[in-house]
């Protein structure tokens, strides 16, 4: 069974925002978030870089053959090092540039484009509708995670709507755990919009492994658009500071609640079909000490 990673992160050097204060790395993964201290990464990480050969031993190691990196503005924009990834690993990584708010945005070189829409001063989406005709003229794909329940739905859906053959992921599973959530999961009733996973784990991280209501939670979800329109991601490594790599999906693999094919389905089918990979590379299933 392969396997795709939709959400994760990468970056040189942590330089981002949130609410308009700084975020940056202060020691052995921690970063100073806004003026108070939090564990961004797993503390074996000491020189604060979140670096594409340390994510590719998680990935070889979990056999995790491909990962989409996603962007967000906590981070800072990492567009030229994502660069250098995707040249580097052409057949491990598709990578997304960051759209901020009136600043210019690229497009050369990359898959697709991350909206973090929750944190747009301007939530309607409609208001940014360049990036989505953008996106859909130069066949790029939007990796976007909504503001929580349905604050953003009816925007994007007339982006849908205005730009139907444009490939569209909702990141963080519609955020499952904030009311509202299911009208995130409708808008992939529309052909060319799907919903990742990624960050699942976290927002169900006070149940913790094996996340029995993450699992009910997929299944709802394709109840209402179909297995076929749902992907895995692991949102690393801010998740890492609570699992291993490995058991960001295993919960999953493991279940009963779900049939084979469709763990196929969502653990790589339908990201291969949504990014476009062409072959997937296999990786090795080493033994380890346990």
């Amino acid at each position: 069974m392969y396997i795709i990673d939709a959400h994760a992160h990468l970056w040189l050097r942590q330089n981002g925002k949130v609410d308009g204060r700084d975020v940056f790395p202060v020691g052995n993964g921690k970063s100073n978030f806004g003026g108070s201290v939090r564990q961004m990464m797993p503390p074996y990480m000491t020189d604060d870089a979140n670096l594409a050969e340390r994510f590719l031993a998680n990935m070889d190691y979990a056999q995790v053959s491909a990962a989409v990196i996603t962007q967000e503005e906590i981070d800072g924009n990492q567009d030229d090092y994502l660069l250098t990834v995707r040249q580097k690993w052409p057949d491990r990584f598709r990578i997304c540039s960051l759209y901020e708010e009136n600043k210019p945005f690229r497009t050369e070189g990359f898959d697709g484009i991350k909206l973090c829409a929750g944190r747009l001063p301007t939530a309607d989406l409609t208001r940014h509708a360049e990036v989505f005709e953008r996106a859909a003229k130069e066949g790029k794909f939007i990796s976007i995670d909504l503001a929580d329940g349905d604050l953003q739905t009816g925007s994007l859906e007339e982006m849908i709507r205005q730009y139907p053959d444009l490939r569209i992921a909702v990141g963080h599973f519609g955020m499952v755990t904030r009311p509202g959530w299911l009208e995130q999961i409708r808008l992939a009733r529309y052909p060319n919009v799907f919903i990742e996973s990624g960050g699942i784990t976290w927002l169900f991280n006070e149940q913790f492994y094996p996340y029995p209501d993450a699992v009910r939670a997929v299944r709802e979800a394709a109840d209402i658009c179909g297995m076929d329109k749902l992907m895995w991601g692991s949102d690393y490594p801010r998740t890492m500071v609570e699992i291993t790599y490995k058991m960001s999906y295993d919960f999953l693999l493991k279940s009963k609640e779900l049939t084979v094919a469709e763990k196929e389905a969502f653990l790589a089918g339908n990201a291969v079909k949504f990014y476009a990979f062409d072959s997937l590379h296999t990786c090795e299933a080493i033994p380890n000490m346990l």
